[in-house]
């Protein structure tokens, strides 16, 4: 059907209004079209003009609406494909997790605000009641994970962390880092660790500090055991981390005193430069300067004489010998007892009380039990001690940063030297080497968490014990990033084998409906 243009359409409606008779015939033979077709135009040349007379936008003005209109519209398109979806209940994840990394509420509100609208951007308040469910919930959880992970721990690491003058009892097992104790008490008294302890009975070496709070309620755990009749019987080693820690306070109070002697000298050579620079007598001064000098020499003297016996102390302290023997307590206690001699001042008390303290070696008794039980043979187990020692060469002593590197040609002799003694010497080697690995000295583990909560403090106004029961159910499930733990979470470290490895998940599951998964047998014993 061909299309009239504008021009004709208006010539054959102006025909219908010309007086003549045979217009409109004329018109329709014109324009090639039939008088009826000439009827049915005037309707549609009416309607748009009287359309062109009505009040509002022009045409190409709402033309050029609606271009811009259809550009928009491809944009809010295209920014819809990479906009991340935030509804309500990933907002209480966001801010469940932010909390539980040590967020405060102010601090979290400011990120949803880059995220999220002012207008629907969640209130403190609301935030603060999202993070009292997920610490509720994390409360009832955690009861339940404790008790399957009361089968797996066999060794703790326990320490006291105190907020606003509260204690809070902490213990972390070191080998997985899974933070089994968290909890703020009224004291920390022997019958409050006791009660803290107790459940956990298959616990059977703690590492921990001189607190006597801490040491009472141990030693009140072994007398209800034995009164109990379990065949557990529990270790205490004291922490050498503490013990090296109250050892650098003396040396460094050592050395000061050391550096305040020279001080003195120098200024008495000072002294001395300046009554000769004015030409006058000094002969008294140089007197001073003389024995000033010889007092500054014997103070470092001294100082070097400490540091030595100090370092004597901290290498009796090891798992090996400076020959390169395997450690044990006879040989240690001599060590000990020996560079004590050198450290008579009363600034070294509390380091000698603490370094005599038989506990303090309570991890070399369990130590040569463990590799006697690992390798019976005397002969081969000391080729497989040295050849650890030559595949994981222990920090230089002669400074904190120095690291020995290894030396490709020793273990292969020393390899060489295990082969020639047991043909089978790789799998005796896997137990010696596991012996090792799970030693534990010092209870590092609990202060590194220590460490944690007080950065979580600084951030919070007040540290509740709901608040510290998510953020251990976090850390526990929180996977490491790197190290030797990489890719895994304390739990799974642990032994556990839970329904899923996501915390926000598993903090909305019913404890009833977890307590029966973690029942079944697919959890390791």
């Amino acid at each position: 059907m061909a299309t009239l243009s504008a021009r004709t359409l208006i010539s054959n409606v102006a025909a219908l209004f010309s007086p003549r008779w045979g217009a409109v015939t004329e018109q329709a033979k014109r324009a090639g079209c039939s008088r009826q077709a000439i009827y049915q135009q005037e309707a549609r040349v009416v309607q748009a003009v009287e359309a062109s007379q009505l009040p509002g936008p022009s045409r190409e003005v709402l033309l050029e609406e609606n271009r811009r209109l259809k550009e928009e519209n491809r944009q809010l398109w295209e920014w819809l494909a990479t906009t991340v979806e935030f509804p309500p209940a990933k907002q209480q994840q966001f801010t469940g997790t932010a909390s539980a990394m040590g967020l405060s509420l102010r601090q979290i509100a400011v990120l949803l605000a880059i995220i999220l609208p002012q207008a629907v951007c969640p209130k403190r308040s609301t935030l603060g009641r999202w993070v009292a469910q997920a610490s509720e919930k994390a409360g009832r959880l955690l009861p339940v994970l404790d008790r399957v992970c009361q089968k797996l721990v066999l060794t703790l690491c326990l320490d006291e962390i105190f907020l606003r003058r509260q204690p809070v009892l902490m213990a972390v097992e070191p080998h997985s880092m899974t933070w089994v104790i968290g909890q703020r008490s009224p004291d920390r008294t022997g019958a409050t660790w006791c009660k803290a302890l107790e459940p956990w009975q298959r616990v059977s070496y703690v590492a921990a500090d001189a607190g006597s709070g801490l040491r009472r309620g141990l030693e009140l755990i072994r007398q209800k055991r034995q009164e109990a009749g379990s065949a557990v019987a529990l270790e205490v080693n004291l922490d050498n981390f503490h013990i090296q820690q109250e050892g650098r306070k003396a040396l460094r109070a050592e050395w000061q005193e050391a550096e305040g002697v020279w001080q003195k000298a120098e200024q008495a050579d000072r002294a001395v430069t300046e009554k000769d620079r004015h030409g006058e007598d000094a002969r008294g001064e140089k007197t001073a300067a003389r024995f000033a000098w010889l007092a500054a020499e014997k103070a470092l003297a001294t100082a070097e004489c400490r540091e030595a016996a100090f370092q004597r102390v901290v290498a009796a302290l090891d798992l090996f010998r400076p020959t390169g023997e395997s450690n044990d307590r006879a040989w240690a206690t001599a060590e000990i007892e020996a560079a004590l001699q050198d450290l008579p001042r009363p600034r070294w008390a509390k380091f000698r009380r603490m370094a005599l303290d038989p506990r303090a070696l309570t991890f070399l008794d369990r130590l040569q039990r463990e590799l006697e039980e690992a390798e019976p043979c005397a002969e081969l187990r000391a080729a497989l001690l040295k050849l650890w020692q030559a595949r994981h060469p222990q920090p230089s002593r002669q400074g904190p940063t120095t690291r020995r590197h290894r030396d490709p040609g020793l273990v292969v002799v020393r390899t060489i030297v295990c082969q020639k003694l047991d043909a089978n010497w790789q799998t005796a080697y896997i137990r010696v080497a596991w012996v090792l690995r799970r030693t534990v000295r010092a209870s590092s583990v609990v202060e590194c968490m220590n460490s944690v909560v007080r950065m979580h403090q600084s951030r919070h106004r007040g540290l509740s014990n709901p608040l510290i029961d998510l953020k251990r159910l976090y850390w526990n499930c929180r996977t490491f990033a790197e190290g030797k733990r990489k890719d895994h979470c304390p739990y799974k470290h642990l032994g556990l084998n839970l329904p899923t490895w996501d915390w926000w998940t598993l903090l909305q599951m019913d404890p009833d409906e977890l307590e029966q998964k973690l029942s079944t047998p697919q959890v390791r014993e």
